[in-house]
């Protein structure tokens, strides 16, 4: 059999970083807390019989967030070979606190010491050897953005896996902790080694008054009394409650390792340097204007200066490939039917969307660069304080920035709140970013009736969402979920030079997504419009579409959507069909409306359209519920098809409703 290495460590101290080192994975690497969701696992390079496996980054393993259940139940019950336990070298003392927690566990273990190359040029020193004796486990020096020392460290991976090289028993409590350690472990030894824990592990978790632990060790009410009185007895002695004095006495020790070990003589040079631009960036005044800006630059840039143009080549050449395909087909005698399936179905509505992926493309080049530069935790802080008025934290942000590119994986990312009630509130909140797939949506429209307004419509359309998330969250923190949120906790990553790899891995990945999903999704789609506005009831070929399936049932739906200004049945197939994929929308108005370019679409918008039931027909793709893949997302995280519907349910009618009022109120004055 394989072995089994776990990677683990604090979140944001490079561990996707090595493990895409070790595994040549392409896992997407922020400058972010909280990257990793769920736990990833690869072959490592060289050696096919090893996985690794790249647990969440956690600070404990104290189970409150669903980072650290992840980790905690793959550290102790998938029983892995060894633990790579990546540290930060320029935050040694806050790193080793979940160390010593894990070397507790008994399992093979190593310290991947990371950002040496940081530590090393602010002038200050760690002695590796001398750290190494202190833990009794083997240290190696790392710096896993450059590739240094990865292979001494595989070496000293391999070898303590394959001999099974346990950590030294260490024993670094004192005084009435450790009388309260070791009296429990006595206490609770059998059972533990029955559960398949170490006893000390099982003890500190229970002086910890941990519950998992307790129902797994199935203590007895006898038990239970006896532990509560050791643990009341250590608390009146320290003077502390249970887990401060388990706290205290694990940084008593780190701080006693390091003061041997480090020589300090200054903070790093980008601590230095993100101190000086967080007292710019993080200004409680300017933090949130800052961050606007920066937002409407990018969007200006990208839908104006380079995407812009760049959108056009690739319209042109996909008109030109569908040109060449045309007259390919009409020299073979294909069948009318059949020329126009491929040409007025797949092309016109594949190529439709695929004309917008320099946009994504270009989008994402720009987030990436803000996330792996450290900036975007820091809007987290900054959104702190807006969101606590929301009734939710800073930590809620992640999702709903994961959201501007995706709402599966910003719905999914939610399980890292602590709090059931925080964690219901974002998924309910969250659909109303705007993912990426509205954005060929967005670019239509524009390009149709606001095309020099183009950066100013867009970064209008995604504070929309974000105030209707505000609105949303003040109705549901005074109803549904009254409360107050959880604190938020947040690690400040020093700023880091985005690396190149990253941010060209995380626009491959993006684009990758982006080009299967017109494949795929809206091929299968295409088609199926095709079919349903190209014949009758009958099943006969119609030279109108208005006399198709597809306009009889658009029909029915229509005057739904026709006080918002849009009642044309084209526009509200287009709707329904984007609940398949939101890019939809665009291949369906294309082959609906038989435009063969994006100036003929346009022109034809403009008949179907006036400006301001545009702009209502945008308000409402912004905000109605997102795909099928995210309200089956929804569905699993909220544990129930009934939350889930009201959760759609709540979103589509808020959209309608602003969508409603803005054409209703406009209509008044144009």
């Amino acid at each position: 059999m394989g072995l089994l290495i776990a990677l683990a460590g604090n979140q944001n101290c490079g561990k996707t970083t090595l493990f895409n080192c070790l595994t040549g994975s392409n896992q997407h690497v922020g400058n972010f807390p909280g990257v990793t969701v769920e736990r990833k696992e690869g072959r490592i390079l060289g050696h096919k019989d090893v996985s690794l496996v790249d647990l969440p980054g956690i600070y404990s393993l104290s189970p409150y967030t669903a980072e650290e259940v992840v980790t905690r139940d793959m550290l102790v019950h998938d029983h892995p070979d060894a633990i790579l336990n990546i540290v930060d070298g320029t935050n040694l003392e806050r790193n080793l606190y979940l160390t010593l927690q894990m070397m507790e566990l008994r399992v093979p273990m190593v310290v991947a010491l990371n950002m040496m190359d940081e530590v090393a040029a602010s002038g200050n020193v760690i002695h590796v050897e001398k750290l190494s004796e202190h833990l009794g486990i083997p240290v190696i020096p790392i710096a896993a953005s450059k590739g240094e020392g990865v292979s001494d460290l595989l070496q000293a991976v391999l070898d303590v896996a394959q001999n099974h090289r346990i950590p030294e028993k260490l024993d670094f409590c004192t005084g009435e902790v450790h009388r309260a350690i070791h009296s429990i472990a006595h206490l609770v030894e059998d059972q533990a080694e029955s559960a398949g824990y170490p006893a000390r592990f099982a003890a500190t978790k229970l002086v910890e008054g941990d519950d998992p632990m307790t129902k797994a060790l199935q203590i007895t009410e006898g038990q239970q009394h006896i532990l509560d009185h050791i643990v009341q007895e250590m608390e009146e002695a320290v003077g502390m409650d249970r887990e401060a004095a388990l706290a205290d006495m694990r940084y008593q020790y780190i701080e006693r390792v390091c003061k041997d070990c480090v020589v300090k003589h200054q903070e790093t040079r980008e601590q230095v340097r993100s101190e000086k631009i967080d007292r710019i960036l993080t200004h409680k005044i300017w933090g949130i204007p800052i961050f606007l800006g920066i937002m409407l630059v990018i969007f200006w840039l990208t839908f104006s200066v380079i995407g812009g143009p760049l959108q056009g080549l690739l319209e042109e050449g996909i008109g030109w490939l569908t040109d060449q395909l045309s007259n390919l087909l009409i020299q073979a005698n294909i069948s009318p039917w059949l020329h126009s399936l491929l040409i007025d179905g797949v092309c016109a509505g594949v190529g439709s969307v695929l004309s917008f992926l320099p946009l994504i493309v270009l989008l994402f080049f720009f987030l990436s660069l803000l996330e792996d530069s450290g900036y975007m935790a820091r809007v987290a802080f900054v959104m702190d304080k807006l969101l606590r008025k929301i009734g939710l934290s800073g930590r809620s942000f992640v999702p709903m920035l994961i959201g501007f590119g995706c709402s599966v994986p910003a719905i999914m990312a939610a399980r890292t709140l602590s709090s059931d009630r925080d964690r219901k509130m974002t998924i309910i909140l969250t659909p109303f970013m705007s993912c990426s797939a509205k954005l060929p949506i967005y670019g239509m429209i524009t390009a149709a009736f606001f095309p020099h307004q183009g950066a100013l419509v867009m970064i209008s359309l995604y504070l929309l969402g974000v105030l209707v998330a505000v609105l949303s969250g003040l109705l549901l923190k005074n109803t549904l979920f009254k409360g107050n949120s959880v604190p938020f906790v947040l690690e400040l990553p020093a700023y880091r030079l985005p690396a190149p790899r990253s941010v060209l891995l995380h626009m491959w990945e993006k684009a990758k997504d982006f080009i299967h999903r017109a494949f795929t999704i809206i091929f299968v789609a295409s088609l199926v419009i095709w079919f349903l506005q190209s014949f009758n009831w009958q099943l006969n070929l119609v030279a109108d579409s208005s006399e198709s399936i597809l306009a009889s049932i658009g029909s029915v739906i229509a005057p739904l959507f026709a006080p918002l200004g849009f009642g044309d049945w084209r526009a509200s197939t287009a709707l329904i069909t984007g609940l398949s994929a939101k890019e939809t929308v665009v291949s369906t108005l294309t082959v609906l409306t038989g435009a063969g370019s994006d100036l003929q679409l346009s022109s034809i918008l403009q008949t179907m359209f006036t400006p301001l039931s545009a702009l209502s027909f945008l308000v409402f793709t912004v905000l109605y519920m997102p795909c099928v893949a995210a309200f089956a997302a929804t569905r699993r995280e909220m544990g129930s098809m009934k939350s889930a519907l009201a959760t759609a349910l709540y979103q589509t009618t808020a959209a309608y409703l602003v969508a409603l009022v803005i054409y209703q109120v406009g209509s008044l004055f144009f």
